[in-house]
């Protein structure tokens, strides 16, 4: 069975950065694409990045040049780097495999959510 595990949110202020973990136990990472999304209060999930098994990077226009996707087959772990954040940042940030795509639908497994405030 896939679970997927995020770490790393909480509370920043705006300008601030933060880094999320997303733990893979199951499968090895290695052979998955991976992506991140978000979710506001109200809003529907959206996609924020995605890395494909070959290491090819796909950012949202919102967070690119502000956040950093990435991961270590070692630790069997996914990452994104958050510089820059602004309120609307602010979200329900979710871990998922299985897909490259920026729907939501097309991935196969989820992690949990993290929470992620900024504050202005």
């Amino acid at each position: 069975q896939v679970q997927l595990v995020e770490s790393g949110g909480g509370l920043v202020q705006a300008g601030g950065s933060l880094s999320l973990s997303c733990a893979i136990s199951g499968r090895t990472l290695s052979n998955y694409a991976m992506g991140w999304f978000r979710q506001a209060p109200g809003k529907e999930r959206e996609f924020v990045a995605a890395l494909s098994w070959n290491d090819t990077t796909y950012y949202a226009d919102s967070v690119k040049g502000r956040f950093t996707i990435s991961r270590d087959n070692t630790k069997n772990t996914m990452y994104l780097q958050m510089n820059s954040l602004k309120p609307e940042d602010t979200a329900v940030y979710y871990c998922a495999a299985g897909s490259i795509t920026d729907s939501a639908r097309d991935y196969l497994y989820w992690g949990q959510g993290t929470q992620v405030t900024v504050s202005s």
